[in-house]
């Protein structure tokens, strides 16, 4: 049967208000450095000041340091070109295909909430997954506004000229310095209309951890603390869209958005392809893998009912009129159905026969679907499903970074070991520095000793990443084999907190076997 054919607008799958990131294989760095621009010009995308033809690249950036050199801005470009350009490679610039014939700077690290005015917009493709951060961050503006300060420090707008800041790093300031000479467009190309996340739930537990990862701005250097922003957005974005693809046909199919949050996943700690845990943790990503395909049918059934209720409907009213569609509702999808058996009907126009038997076979790969939206969304299945599932598999390892210290998602390299949860060594050591801290009656956050047992039943309660399943109800009847996998994955645990530092052995004593913060404050 060939594709039935769809309109363009009618196909789209991308809607801001159920997920607002396209399903590609991101760049957590693009999404960085747009974020910032987002935040930097209250939702707006920003276009740059350049000629057609023209880029960035390492030669216009040495260029710009001449010039500096000259305004006397920087002193010592002249006698050290080489050293500059090997600073540039190494610590200030983003690359793609670093190192081979056709290398080209992406855009500068993302040190600094200004580093977005030095980029090559096609490089620095974040395919609208920054939206998604943004919307998510909205949620709490004091948390947006507390970030923007802290990533502006060092930089005055208004008189575009690098502020004295004790915290300012030689990379940063390297970064700030190469921007006085860009222009941008301060018309924005696009504006951010206001959303508020569907899972508003998921967006203040992001907006909690930006708000505890502030607490150590004046500990951390500003290097790290961006590469712990780098991994808590990728970490959530992931977590996110996880249970967005488990919630949504729950959503659609009970008319509401308000359902229960039960997701949960066990997470395989060992760094071993064969441990014992590892089969349940790959059964629980199966599930979020499978499904998918529910995933992308309930989002088309949500938008076609936005699009044919009002565009600006919103996703609770779209629910529940997929629920209980009304006479108007199921007439006038009947009529997208009749315009797509048009279409099929013209492809062979010229051979009645043909052309009927077009027909036929679409209503025949439709008649086990009972609504006039069911058949409609199978069509939209029929057309761009197996686009998304593909890409959205993609856009989940990248948003996990898989095989990576800060992995959320690990595999093997054949089907044997496939895809599971795992919490890496940095996706660790980020965890633990927020947990530590605890907020008081008063809105303060303390920082305080975890046990080893606390620390996984706080991951458990937190984020739904179970690493000791003994406590769940759903493996209260497993066999000593899955207890035995269950004790292996916390000893696994305890080894990654001494490997990055958190935890030392200084008694048999359950007690005595803490968690400490590196830092001591009240923030």
């Amino acid at each position: 049967m060939q594709m039935p054919i769809i309109d363009k607008e009618e196909k789209t799958f991308r809607d801001p208000y159920i997920f607002a990131s396209d399903a590609k294989a991101i760049i957590l760095d693009n999404v960085l450095v747009n974020l910032f621009m987002l935040m930097r010009n209250n939702g707006a995308r920003i276009k740059l000041m350049l000629r057609a033809g023209k880029f960035h690249d390492i030669k216009s950036l040495k260029r710009y340091f001449q010039i500096l050199e000259e305004r006397t801005d920087v002193k010592g470009y002249s006698d050290n070109p080489d050293a500059i350009e090997s600073w540039l490679r190494s610590s200030l610039v983003n690359m793609v295909f670093r190192g081979k014939a056709k290398e080209n700077v992406a855009s500068m690290r993302p040190l600094h909430l200004e580093s977005y005015r030095i980029r090559n917009q096609r490089h620095t493709r974040d395919y609208n997954s920054a939206d998604q951060i943004f919307i998510m961050l909205n949620q709490r503006p004091e948390v947006m506004k507390s970030l923007k300060d802290y990533l502006s420090v060092g930089w005055d707008n208004a008189s575009r000229k690098l502020v004295d800041s004790p915290t300012l790093d030689v990379d940063t300031a390297g970064i700030l310095h190469l921007i006085k000479l860009i222009d941008i467009d301060t018309k924005a190309s696009s504006s951010q209309i206001v959303i508020k996340p569907l899972l508003e739930k998921q967006a203040n537990l992001f907006c909690d951890d930006i708000m505890r990862l502030l607490a150590y701005q004046h500990n951390i250097p500003r290097s790290v603390f961006i590469d712990y922003l780098r991994i808590l957005v990728g970490f959530h974005l992931s977590l996110y869209f996880q249970k967005l693809v488990y919630l949504l046909p729950k959503m659609v199919k009970e008319g509401t958005i308000e359902v229960v949050d039960d997701w949960s996943q066990v997470v395989d700690m060992t760094d071993k392809l064969e441990s014992d845990v590892a089969p349940i943790a790959c059964a629980d990503m199966n599930i979020t893998l499978n499904g998918l395909i529910d995933y992308i049918r309930a989002s088309y059934s949500i938008r076609v009912m936005r699009r044919i209720v009002t565009p600006h409907t919103s996703v609770a009213t779209a629910l529940s009129m997929i629920k209980n569609p009304t006479l108007d509702i199921n007439a006038n999808i009947n009529a997208s159905l009749r315009n797509v058996y048009n279409k099929y009907y013209a492809i062979a126009a010229e051979n009645q026969q043909e052309a009927e038997q077009n027909v036929k076979d679409l209503q025949d790969y439709l008649q086990f679907e009972e609504t006039p939206l069911d058949k409609y969304v199978q069509c939209l299945m029929k057309v761009g499903a197996a686009y998304q599932l593909k890409f959205s598999r993609d856009f989940l390892d990248k948003a996990s970074m898989k095989n990576e210290a800060s992995a959320l998602i690990i595999d093997g390299r054949s089907r044997k070991h496939p895809r599971r949860g795992a919490i890496g060594s940095k996706l660790l050591e980020v965890m633990v520095q927020l947990l530590v801290l605890n907020q008081s009656s008063t809105g303060v956050l303390e920082s305080r000793p975890l046990s080893i047992r606390q620390l996984a039943k706080e991951i458990r309660e937190r984020y739904g990443l179970i690493i000791d399943g003994t406590d769940e109800i759903r493996f209260k009847d497993a066999d000593i084999k899955t207890h035995l996998a269950f004790k292996e994955n916390m000893s696994a645990l305890k080894n990654k907190l001494r490997q990055i530092g958190f935890y030392t052995d200084l008694s048999d004593a359950s007690s005595l076997q803490k968690i400490r913060p590196r830092y001591k404050f009240n923030y």
